[in-house]
This record gives structure tokens, sequence and C-alpha cells, in this order.
């Protein structure tokens, strides 16, 4: 847990913090480059890197005047170089320069950059002792038990930036590590928390993407409906604040107000409550050891109303169940239900399967790869990357016999 940092001095009102955004133009980047654009005088922009979107990345690069740029496809180069030209912001394109933009010395990082292409940038960030906010699930699903060591090896600060685990850092603060009983992260129940099992395995994609709450990009909308994502967010935390399974609940809580809760020995639950909006957690890394001003609504409790809780399904959503079961089997389980689950969701959005069969699928990837006996400690990216791909090749070859069966 040393990793995960405790509350410190604070910052000197004068201090202007250089910041790097890996993932500049998908949503999590949207909301960083909100906040930044919100306190100019605060923050410089170091680098920003993107997947594909020339045009967004430069458009970026020149409001913020920031000093190194990079492209994940290399084969945009001359475009990225062809858009800045006439700045004095550096260009690279490729893993290697994604990899650099993470190196560069930002106090500051978002890791947002989406799937198992962000854990080499994430990790370059970690390993040069910089403060690291984590919204990329990957790097701890994936890599969770040596990207913790790595982080407190180097003295770098993970801050989590998604909402749950930011809820969870927060609300720890209130009591020791010998006095937590449990953490509790809630889920919203996505758009099928009522809906009976034999009605969620026909759901169609137009369905998956209605999230009552949340706005997010498709992958996540999907993960959040069939609760993949709240299995992800358990794994996660896992590493993150060095817990065993047993330690961490889900509590399923439509509303999407309480976003986590702890509770300790003496009984006493603490929770951290605020409305659906990524930018209150990301502004919360943004400015720690400080709290900046954010651009969220603010919460009316009057308005709301009330607050429901229920527990969650796992008959409606297996996926959650999964994850508790990869994270007890360990020695890259996490990893391959990441994988299956991305190789799943995108066969479901092209068609290929039902909605109810993405679980099977990664049920069937992860029994595949334990009677394999390819369990062994994960000791670097390349280990993990290794079984990313070994897992998402498993998926794909299991993909046509799982589309056949009826649920």
């Amino acid at each position: 847990m040393s990793a995960v940092p405790l509350r410190n001095n604070r910052l000197a009102a004068s201090d202007i913090r250089s910041v790097t955004v890996l993932g500049a133009t998908g949503s999590i980047g949207d909301s960083t480059m909100d906040l930044l654009r919100a306190s100019p005088e605060r923050y410089r922009v170091e680098a920003l890197t993107a997947n594909g979107n020339v045009a967004a990345l430069a458009k970026l690069a020149k409001e913020f005047n920031a000093r190194y740029v990079a492209i994940a496809d290399a084969s945009k180069l001359a475009e990225l170089k062809a858009a800045l030209a006439g700045t004095s912001t550096e260009c690279g394109a490729g893993e290697s320069a994604v990899i650099e933009a993470g190196a560069r010395p930002a106090d500051w990082v978002m890791a947002a950059v989406s799937g198992a292409a962000g854990l080499k940038p994430a990790l370059a960030a970690v390993d040069r002792g910089a403060h690291v906010a984590l919204a990329n699930k990957e790097c701890l699903v994936c890599a969770g038990d040596f990207f913790m060591q790595r982080a407190a090896k180097a003295g770098a600060c993970i801050l989590p930036a998604d909402s749950e685990h930011n809820a969870l850092f927060q609300a720890l603060s209130s009591g020791n590590r010998d006095e937590l009983v449990r953490v509790i992260i809630t889920a919203s129940g996505g758009p099928f928390r009522t809906w009976k099992p034999v009605d969620i395995e026909q759901a169609t994609l137009e369905q998956a993407l209605k999230h009552p709450n949340w706005s997010m990009g498709q992958k996540i909308t999907i993960d959040s409906a069939s609760m993949m994502n709240k299995g992800l967010e358990v794994i996660e935390a896992s590493y993150l604040f060095a817990l065993s399974p047993d330690e961490i609940d889900v509590l399923v809580h439509p509303q999407s107000i309480i976003h986590g809760m702890v509770e300790f020995s003496d009984c006493s639950v603490v929770a951290q409550l605020g409305a659906p909006d990524m930018r209150t957690p990301i502004a919360h890394c943004l400015g720690w050891p400080d709290r900046i001003k954010g651009p969220a609504a603010k919460l009316d409790l009057a308005k709301i109303g009330q607050l429901t809780f229920e527990a969650p399904d796992f008959e409606r959503f297996p996926g959650l169940r999964l994850a508790y079961e990869s994270l007890r089997t360990g020695k890259g389980a996490t990893t391959v239900y990441n994988a299956a689950n991305e190789v799943a969701v995108a066969a479901f959005i092209a068609g290929k399967i039902r909605f109810g069969a993405i679980a099977r699928l990664v049920e069937a990837t992860l029994e595949d790869w334990i009677k394999g006996g390819n369990q062994a400690p994960l000791t670097s990216a390349d280990d993990a990357i290794s079984v990313d791909h070994v897992a998402r090749n498993r998926a794909a070859a299991l993909l046509p016999q799982i589309a056949l069966k009826a649920s």
C-alpha cells in the first residue's frame, strides 16, 4: 500500500505543476483537459498522447503549448508534424514515442490510455517517481502485483482516478490499515439491473449502451451493463489498496451518488458522495494533496430525495462472480479475465455473439487457461502483455462454439 499516498504538506499557491496526459483525446482525457483549461495559471502541459486522432491531438497541443506529443499510430507521424508545423512542439509516433511521453519530466501524469497498450507508458511515469493518476484499469488488472511494487520502489504516488477507487482513497484516510474491516464499491446496476436473466441474454447493443447515470465510452458502458466493469474494479481495489477478495464488497446503488465506502473496526462506515461526474475524482487527483475547484454539479440530497441499495445478483451478472474467482486464482488469471472480456465485448459489438455470451466466453477462457497449467507469477510488463496476447487468441478460438451455445 506504500505507493498509495497519505496526505502530506500542501503545495505552495505559487507552484506550477507540469502535467502529462496519456490518452488526451479520450473521454477521461477530455475531462482532464477541461480541468486544465479552467486553471491555466496552475498547470503547464509537458506531453500529450493520442491513439490515432491527429487533428484533435494537434489542436490540444496548440491550445496548451505542449512540449511533446505522441501518436500511437506510427503511420501518422508525417501528418502530425504537418499539423504542428511552425510550433515548438516535438512530435513522436508509435509505441516507443508514447512510452517516451510517460518518461518525460512531468510532475503529474494522467494514465488514461485504454487496454494493455497503456501499461508501458504508465510504468515509464511510475519508474521516475511521478504522481500518476490511474484511469487505465489494465495497469492493475493485468499487472497489479509488480506495478504496485515498481511504484513503491520508485517512490511514485498512485492516485486513483476512477470514481469508485478515488472514493475509497478518500474514505481510507479516516482510519489505519489495521482498523479496516472492508471496503464497499458501489455499482449503479446498469440498464439491466431489474431485467430477468433470460431477457439480459437477448439484450441488444442499443439497450446495453443506455446507461442510466454515466456518460462513458462504448466499451466501458457495455462493461457496466454486464457488471464486468465492477469486476475489474474489484480486482483493481485488491491491488491498489493491498486488500484480499474477502475485504472487498460490491453494493448496487442505482442513484450513483455514493461512490465508495469503508467500514472500520468500530463499525463506523465512511462514504464519499458526489454527483456522477468523472471530473470530480480527476480534480481530486489533479489537485492532490490540495483540493481544487471542480466544475461538477453540486450535490443536492434534498432534491434527490432518497438513496437505495441492494445486493448484486450473480445470476444476472456472472461476470462479477468470475472477477472474484480470477482474483483468488491469481498468477495471470485476472489478465486473462480482462483480455477475454475485451474479445467478447468486441464480438458483441460486431454482432457475433449475444450479450449473455460475454460472460460465458470469459468463463470458458479462464477454465481453458487454468486447465492448461499456464499460471505463473507475472514479473514484468512483457509477462503481462504475453499472457494478454495468449488469452486473446484463446478467447478468439473459443468464440465460435460459445456463439452457438444457448444460455
